[in-house]
């Protein structure tokens, strides 16, 4: 996989962020098990685009993808490219769960989160990174999320201020959209329980997205002071997401992982 070297200090335009997230993105989608359903991968398109759309970034061309992975996790590109695992949206119970997930990753791009790392850092490899981020095999237990390149991890994990942007935007994101923001607190809640059944399947997610028990109030208060229009009626949930959710749980199981190869 190739590296993609940028100088520490370095401005990155909006230009090269895009062509960035490009040329890495054709790197991952050759190393992830990207799902190629239509149905799965037109909702997934169509839903995000709903929200990204709605934002100050809405020229972007934003691409979204389903990775066949059980482990629940999600990650963004630079320049507007998410990959969002089966595993979290077999978690996710209502549409407003997804679409906070969505909205949170989306955040990350407005918010040029991974932007700033690579300005900020000497070199890495960030195809190998988010490979790492969303499948298990790069590490075994809880101990790593991302192997290391190059003395750094881009992309594999989040500051806790960094969460907490992607959070406020999520709230703007979905609400401007049409969809209720409390799937994103809630969904926060469902992943806290599995970590207490199933950790072995979140630890990703929360390795990669801080997240404690005052970040769930802090959406919550956030969400509290949005002014909604009374006339508006927030989705919450649909049929179509439901036969989406089905659709992605019938799926082949995934792939064996295969670590990717370093260069």
């Amino acid at each position: 996989m190739a590296l993609v070297l940028v100088g520490a200090g370095c401005s990155v335009s909006e230009d090269q962020e895009v062509a960035l997230g490009r040329q890495n993105a054709a790197e991952i989608n050759a190393q992830l098990p990207i799902v190629t359903d239509p149905a799965v991968s037109g909702y997934i398109q169509t839903l995000g685009e709903s929200i990204a759309g709605k934002t100050s970034r809405a020229d972007l061309d934003w691409h979204f993808y389903v990775v066949n992975s059980k482990q629940v996790n999600a990650v963004a590109l630079p320049g507007g490219y998410v990959y969002v695992n089966r595993g979290l949206i077999e978690s996710a119970d209502r549409l407003d769960e997804l679409t906070g997930t969505l909205g949170h990753e989306v955040g990350h791009v407005i918010q040029r989160h991974s932007v700033k790392q690579i300005e900020s850092q000497q070199k890495t490899n960030v195809g190998l990174a988010v490979v790492c981020t969303l499948t298990n095999i790069c590490h075994s237990g809880v101990a790593q999320v991302a192997v290391q390149v190059g003395g750094t991890a881009l992309f594999a994990r989040h500051s806790r201020l960094d969460e907490l942007q992607a959070d406020s935007e999520a709230v703007v994101n979905v609400t401007r959209a049409g969809y209720d923001p409390r799937g994103i607190p809630d969904l926060f809640q469902v992943l806290l329980r599995e970590r207490e059944y199933q950790p072995t399947v979140v630890e990703g997610w929360f390795a990669s997205h801080p997240l404690e028990e005052t970040r769930i109030q802090r959406a919550k208060n956030l969400i509290s002071q949005v002014n909604v229009d009374p006339g508006q009626r927030l989705i919450v949930d649909s049929q179509e997401f439901h036969a989406f959710k089905a659709r992605v749980s019938q799926l082949p199981e995934p792939p064996r992982a295969r670590a990717p190869v370093q260069q």
